[in-house]
């Protein structure tokens, strides 16, 4: 067992959660029980992990996508209020990390992902900045795009959609979790021969194409499920308390 305030500081330190400037708020979203025993850990904090989530009889929710998203409607209404309803019935914590736990260098969705492909990472995906969301890297061996399209379907379980940009051989690579289709450009200003993230947008296709870069959309869920689970094993082996990963599939 751990106190909850102790487990939250361990967090934000480990995160340097405090020094970003997100999307939603990092760190705890929702209180419940003061003590942790139990950790469930998942991508997105739906209905779905929350009932696993009571199931499981945890005592803390542990996600890479929380609520109280910038711009949404404030109201606690619809799906806001039946999940949180859920939460506070049952007294479940809800810790969500979202940029921190794209960049850290250790624990994030991206060294994760490296690892489980097995890429080589030598730097960041935009090279002046110590706080690069994504990366980038050296496959292994070199391959061509189909071969690299297999690779990703075989260890991520989901087939990504892959638009080719040319015939040669692929070694360096550029990779975002996520929705980071945007940052093509980044990975073509890199010279890299493939870039790899989650999501595409209709103008992405013809980026990659007139730019000469393969461009792989391997799944948003699918290539961040790895950050959450990490931490949450992290801190299973810090505090001797459970940690359970719940993958709640979304095919995009």
């Amino acid at each position: 067992m751990v106190e909850r305030d102790t487990l939250l500081r361990y967090c934000n330190e480990l995160l340097d959660s405090d020094s970003f400037q997100d999307y939603c708020p990092n760190g705890l979203q929702v209180e419940g029980s003061r003590e942790i025993r139990r950790i469930v850990s998942g991508v997105t904090a739906s209905q779905t992990l929350v009932d696993a989530a009571v199931a499981a009889e945890a005592d803390l929710l542990l996600v890479h996508h929380g609520y109280f998203w910038r711009g949404e409607a404030a109201a606690v209404v619809g799906i806001k209020q039946r999940r949180l309803k859920a939460l506070l019935q049952s007294d479940i914590n809800l810790m969500a990390y979202h940029l921190p736990l794209d960049v850290h260098a250790e624990l994030g969705n991206n060294v994760q992902l490296a690892k489980l492909m097995g890429w080589q990472i030598s730097g960041g995906l935009e090279p002046h900045n110590p706080r690069s969301v994504g990366l980038s890297g050296e496959l292994p061996e070199p391959c061509n795009g189909e071969a690299l399209a297999a690779q990703l379907a075989e260890r991520l379980q989901r087939e990504p959609l892959f638009i080719a940009g040319h015939d040669r051989p692929v070694k360096r690579i550029a990779w975002c979790t996520g929705a980071a289709q945007g940052y093509i450009d980044k990975a073509v200003a890199l010279g890299v021969d493939a870039f790899i993230t989650g999501e595409v947008s209709e103008p992405t296709v013809h980026a990659a194409r007139e730019n000469g870069i393969h461009f792989y959309a391997a799944g948003h869920h699918a290539t961040e499920r790895y950050g959450a689970k990490a931490l949450g094993e992290h801190l299973a082996a810090t505090f001797g308390i459970e940690h359970q990963f719940i993958d709640i599939d979304n095919p995009v």
